[in-house]
């Protein structure tokens, strides 16, 4: 079969994978040629070469061998979708993200892939020793807390409700502001903060609310944020989740400073706390300083 030869095309001969347009001329080539076209063709095992360089990044950053991710490459090259798609190597890049991920989810939860992907069983976190935590969970998991009977029977007045449900949104919503002034990216601020109070609304508690989180994989994965960012913005968020720190701004947290109506300007003041959010930036995000040029 003749094929067109490019400037800039592999050293064997064939379609110049490296670009959109060639990997879908390749794909499509293969595709017709049927059973056995994969294994035998040249280009194509140039192109699984180059795949696997071109996704060891991936792979490293969710802990995988660079053939996994490789052969991930490889099954959505085999798909449709690939080959009718605007850009093939961006979908291509995008199936591989998502199968990494639920491969790490795997590992961790120490199940298949394929139940790994199962929404009800990936909201699990890892299996970890309770010694591993640094909130012992006596403090934090409701097995062990005796809720108070009388206030439980106690109705809540509903214009006091209300009132609450307005002060945490506002609360949320001055989060977010406040992250955002500190050189986080409005969008990831947003996300981060909006995933934190989701969570703590299904922990009922701070603390539980922070173990949880801090060694969720999947938010990290989802939010793209570097571990360090993640733990620094939910010990701001949350608190210092320390016994010792529990009477102090940094044991509080911004979310519970703020639903104690601290104005937003006060926990500006706060160099510790400025400091801490700033730093944690997400690199991508960081704005440029005054000093710099464009």
């Amino acid at each position: 079969m003749t094929t067109t030869s490019h400037a800039n095309a592999p050293q064997t001969g064939g379609e110049d994978f490296t670009t959109s347009e060639g990997l879908r001329a390749l794909l499509q080539r293969l595709h017709e040629e049927g059973r056995g076209a994969w294994q035998h063709d040249p280009v194509a095992a140039a192109l699984m070469e180059h795949t696997a360089r071109k996704y060891v990044p991936l792979a490293r950053r969710h802990g995988l061998d660079p053939w996994e991710a490789a052969t991930a490459a490889f099954e959505e090259m085999r798909r449709k979708g690939a080959r009718e798609a605007d850009d093939p190597w961006a979908y291509v890049t995008k199936g591989v993200q998502v199968t990494c991920i639920f491969e790490e989810r795997a590992q961790g939860l120490m199940c298949s892939v394929h139940q790994a992907r199962r929404p009800h069983i990936s909201v699990f976190h890892d299996p970890e020793r309770f010694s591993d935590r640094e909130t012992p969970l006596s403090d934090y998991h409701p097995a062990f807390q005796i809720p108070d009977p009388q206030a439980a029977e106690e109705d809540e007045p509903g214009e006091v409700a209300v009132e609450r449900a307005g002060k945490a949104g506002k609360a949320v919503e001055d989060a977010i502001d406040l992250v955002s002034s500190l050189d986080w990216p409005a969008d990831v601020a947003r996300a981060a903060v909006e995933h934190v109070c989701t969570a703590l609304m299904r922990a009922g508690t701070r603390q539980a609310a922070y173990e949880n989180l801090r060694r969720d994989r999947h938010s990290l994965a989802l939010l793209d944020l570097p571990q360090s960012s993640w733990t620094a913005l939910l010990r701001a968020l949350l608190g210092n989740p320390n016994p010792a720190y529990a009477a102090t701004s940094a044991g509080r947290g911004v979310l519970l400073r703020l639903l104690l109506e601290e104005p937003p300007e006060m926990l500006l003041r706060d160099d510790d706390l400025v400091l801490t959010i700033s730093l944690a930036a997400p690199i991508h995000g960081r704005r440029r300083t005054r000093g710099e040029t464009s």
